[in-house]
């Protein structure tokens, strides 16, 4: 027989009374939760690869408010949510760990794939740091340990792409090849640094949640990676600033030393972009890596050091976007066409330069030639101040979107070709065909992911170190600016729903979103057939889908040059076609690869970035 005192039955009533009051409150508690265990856990069963109905909580990003618990903690978005399983699916079923690839992308498309995974662990730590402070408990450190370790194994995987990247074959190809890997790797030099200032403190301790000691250290381990990013960015920008040529046109890039000159717009903003990319982000590089020789008899000489925020990145930077801006490259509804040639010019021995000028105008116009000179217009305002990079940014994604048909979605006439696509969704030319190559299955990507760069707030100060200086922004102007990007919110919403709703059972996106929903869905067959989707000619060759021409205006008369050329161009050819389908669009052609995935990833990091994570 047990025998209590009066004090010990009180105590244990009250005990009994606080139990069943905690269960009770179980279920709020678990609600309460912070939301990004939630997202990872559906991450390891993701209900998304089962094609949930249409408009479901996960698929209807017209959801634009997330839900605020009782804890003062904002559950992310929808749009999050939609984020990161696009992840996980575009690296589960596209990327493979021991190859450190993505085997069906080629080189440059795998450049830009580690880019876009890249640029999403930035913005996964960067919608960690928006949320609520707590002390530490046993649910907030679980949290805390998933999301570390989805943060670790996706930058594991771009850990391995640098040993898996075809980094000797890149450095013979062409000069736009060669830029995508210097912002590739700048890219992830930023997100090595952000999420080391954001979530380890001095004592090397993530989020404060207490290690043994012998795990302490100084930093977040990834730190080590850095001076090896960093020299292949330093490589392959020497590599293709030799591309730079004043000899014809005054100046500008040469797009391929292999061919007959021609300046295109995309390389000349990739110089820009990863010029001012050096400037702002490059840490210095060290490594005299590759050695080079004089002779048999002197030794190996190394490069020399490349010290951080060199002005001469930004003196290129500022060159290359006056030469852009001043070249005639945009046609009458402010887009960019594709790039000059030279009238008259002759390669060989008894060659010519022709006019000297450019004045052969490839009119074709292809999405990724609007965005990328964004992400240099964004750095030229912090390196100089001047409110012109920002004010051509906005003019340039204002006049992108009417190009999409976004002013007649929703009349008669929303089927019709704007430009850049119809009924306010963006398009490549060739997506209503089905004849994109893998160049066209990667360019709205990179258009929406250089978008996001612009459209970030600006800092609210500047920074001055030696001949280093960056600028901020006054309250007038961050303003102005924000207003600007919240104003392409619903036209974002609209081209990142259009794109979730081509994915299918296996979670995969398309490349044509502006393929009819809904209730039209089942005419577009019909439509199809009856080209109701024709795309209005340009007069310009479309090389990036077709390959080039192997004639005298685009080729050097060396036989053994157009040989190279055309092996370069067969990568894309080699990889097998999947069967055409009579029911989905989105499989005909190439049907859907990692450069369709990753299309779907940048405009839903657009829309995250730029709205949904700001409300």
């Amino acid at each position: 027989m047990i025998v209590r005192s009066r004090s010990q039955t009180l105590a244990l009533a009250v005990g009994i009374f606080l139990l069943i009051l905690g269960l009770l409150r179980l279920p709020q508690l678990i609600a309460a939760s912070p939301g990004i265990l939630n997202i990872y856990t559906r991450l390891t069963q993701p209900i998304l690869r089962h094609g949930p109905p249409p408009h479901d909580e996960y698929c209807d990003l017209h959801q634009t408010h997330p839900t605020a618990t009782t804890d003062g903690l904002v559950r992310p978005s929808v749009t999050l949510a939609a984020l990161l399983n696009t992840l996980e699916i575009m690296q589960s079923h596209f990327y493979t760990i021991w190859q450190g690839q993505w085997p069906g992308a080629i080189d440059w498309t795998a450049a830009v794939m580690g880019t876009q995974v890249s640029a999403t662990l930035t913005a996964m730590t960067e919608a960690w740091r928006h949320r609520t402070s707590l002390t530490p408990s046993h649910a907030y450190t679980q949290e805390v340990q998933e999301h570390e370790n989805a943060i670790n194994r996706y930058f594991t995987q771009i850990t391995s792409f640098y040993f898996g990247e075809n980094a000797f074959s890149l450095r013979t190809q062409a000069y736009d090849d060669m830029l995508w890997v210097v912002l590739g790797w700048l890219e992830a030099v930023s997100f090595i640094t952000l999420h080391s200032a954001l979530h380890y403190n001095r004592s090397g301790l993530p989020y404060d949640v207490f290690n043994p000691p012998s795990l302490n250290s100084t930093q977040w381990y990834a730190q080590q990676f850095i001076p090896q990013f960093a020299h292949r960015a330093r490589v392959f920008y020497d590599l293709a600033a030799k591309g730079w040529d004043t000899s014809l046109c005054g100046g500008g890039m040469v797009w391929n030393p292999h061919l007959a000159p021609y300046k295109n717009a995309i390389t000349n903003q990739l110089f820009i972009s990863a010029s001012i990319g050096m400037y702002l982000r490059f840490p210095g590089d060290d490594n005299a890596s590759p050695f080079t020789f004089k002779n048999p008899v002197r030794p190996a000489t190394g490069l020399p050091p490349a010290k951080a925020h060199d002005p001469q990145y930004l003196e290129n930077a500022v060159e290359a976007y006056q030469w852009l801006k001043t070249s005639g490259m945009t046609n009458r509804k402010g887009l960019y066409v594709d790039g000059f040639h030279i009238q008259g010019w002759i390669g060989g021995k008894n060659g010519s330069i022709g006019t000297g000028k450019c004045d052969l105008r490839n009119e074709q116009v292809y999405t990724y030639n609007q965005g990328v000179v964004l992400s240099g217009l964004r750095g030229l305002w912090e390196a100089t101040g001047f409110r012109s990079y920002l004010d051509d940014g906005h003019q340039l994604i204002q006049n992108v979107i009417a190009a999409t048909g976004w002013d007649t979605r929703g009349t008669r006439w929303r089927w019709q070709w704007a430009g850049l696509g119809r009924n306010g969704v963006m398009e490549e030319a060739c997506d209503s065909s089905g004849t994109c190559s893998q160049n066209g299955h990667t360019f709205k990507g990179i258009f929406f992911h250089h978008l996001a760069y612009f459209c970030g707030r600006l800092p609210p100060t500047g920074f001055i170190a030696d001949d280093f200086i960056t600028f901020g922004a006054d309250h007038r102007l961050a303003a102005w600016h924000d207003n600007k990007c919240e104003g392409y919110g619903p036209w974002l919403r609209n081209n990142a729903q259009a794109a979730y709703l081509t994915r299918d059972h296996d979670g995969e996106y398309g490349t044509w979103w502006g393929i009819p929903a809904g209730n039209e869905h089942t005419n577009a067959r019909n439509m199809i057939d009856e080209d109701g989707f024709e795309v209005a000619p340009e007069d310009g060759t479309d090389y990036r889908n077709k390959d080039v021409p192997l004639d005298d205006t685009w080729t050097l008369p060396d036989d053994q040059r157009r040989q190279h050329w055309e092996s370069m161009e067969k990568q894309s050819e080699e990889m097998e076609m999947p069967e055409k389908s009579d029911w989905d669009p989105n499989n005909r052609g190439r049907g859907r690869t990692v450069e369709t995935q990753s299309g779907g990833l940048a405009v839903l990091r657009a829309l995250w970035n730029v709205v949904d994570s700001r409300r």
